[in-house]
């Protein structure tokens, strides 16, 4: 019996969570680590415990205990992992490449929304318009999608490091939604760019602004910094809690799928379980964005709270539930591929950073 506990605490994929592990190896013979792993995953084929450091999804902390010393190695990787800008930069890439590459089935599924329109006729009504408009609107989304996918990846690794140092008493799920929570507050911020990528995808204001930088110009001096702000209730009421299910839920959902055995394994399952997950969020708040693009589209006016529209919506709809609902196989099809490309990217994004810093520490060490 004692022979199997040490041979199976001995295994390098044993995930130990709020546990101190003394290890020993012929560089070093005391160090205390605590481990865990990011998604719930334990990678032990890219920690590489040799030079003491940890890479891609597996991350080690040296565990500072105040009746111990604990020795500080060179390329210990502590320093890196408290880094704040990979996590902004990676999320921007991953919002770039996915705007990129869904922003036409973005403008149909948009049609169907505003408008009521089946897919069909959504379809012909955009390809009426040429290929010139196809990508009309698109630096407000690459803008605003950009800095929010930043601020959601960003902020919300920042949150957490801080939460968990500070709230020690408190667990990690209830750290983990808190800080999912504010950054999608703080995502909110920028609901102006999203605001203009409503008016410039609806066709009634086709002929009114030549552009997106005319379009800011003219809602900022002719309406004022509050219009810019239209629609911004329905935004906080989607994006703290898509938040939290979405960072709650990826971790044991990447979990279920098969283990992979390679790099291109691993994509996979990150580029899955971000598809999923975020059809099946984007599905269940769609309601929630047809009465955000009916209180956007509008330019001036009286400023609606988000229960009339609502109600304006639901009436427009026949008070029909499923009309609710129109676009919503264009947006969960959508859905599935733009937050597949955006975990995965974001991962692959955070891996080569990781990496490279890897390199550059190990090779600083030599020299």
């Amino acid at each position: 019996m004692l022979r199997k506990t040490l041979s199976l605490l001995s295994h390098p994929a044993i995930l130990f969570y709020n546990h101190t592990v003394v290890m020993t190896s012929k560089y070093y013979s005391v160090a205390l680590w605590e481990c865990y792993a990011k998604y719930s995953i334990w990678r032990p084929e890219c920690c590489n415990w040799k030079e003491g450091s940890c890479v891609g999804e597996g991350r080690c902390f040296m565990a500072l205990n105040s009746t111990q010393s604990v020795e500080r190695f060179p390329s210990d990787s502590s320093t890196k992992d408290d880094r704040d800008w990979p996590d902004f930069v990676c999320g921007a890439g991953a919002a770039a490449v996915n705007i990129l590459s869904t922003f036409p089935a973005y403008k149909v599924m948009f049609r169907q929304q505003v408008e009521g329109l089946r897919i069909r006729y959504a379809v012909r009504q955009v390809l009426r318009e040429g290929v010139w408009n196809l990508y009309r609107g698109v630096v407000p989304p690459l803008m605003q999608k950009g800095t929010s996918m930043a601020i959601m990846f960003g902020s919300y690794n920042k949150f957490q490091r801080m939460l968990s140092r500070n709230l020690t008493s408190t667990s990690s799920v209830a750290t983990s939604a808190i800080a999912a929570m504010l950054a999608g507050t703080i995502e909110a911020l920028f609901t102006p760019f999203e605001r203009i990528q409503t008016l410039m995808s609806h066709r009634g204001h086709n002929e009114r602004f030549s552009n997106t930088f005319q379009a800011f110009k003219v809602v900022g001096v002719q309406y004022g910094l509050r219009e810019y702000y239209r629609g911004l209730t329905p935004i906080l009421l989607r994006n703290g809690p898509t938040n939290v299910l979405f960072f709650g839920l990826r971790g044991p959902l990447k979990s279920i799928l098969p283990e992979a055995k390679t790099s291109i394994g691993n994509a996979a399952n990150d580029f899955v379980s971000g598809a999923v997950l975020g059809a099946c969020l984007s599905t269940l708040f769609f309601p929630v964005n047809v009465v955000k693009n009916h209180m956007q589209k509008q330019l001036g006016g009286e400023f609606v709270n988000c229960f009339k529209a609502f109600t304006v919506v639901f009436n427009e709809r026949g008070r029909r539930t499923r009309r609710l609902f129109y676009g919503v196989s264009l947006n969960y099809t959508r859905a599935l591929v733009s937050w597949g490309i955006i975990n995965s990217t974001y991962e692959l994004l955070k891996n080569c950073l990781g990496n490279s810093n890897v390199l550059r520490t190990n090779m600083h060490t030599k020299t």
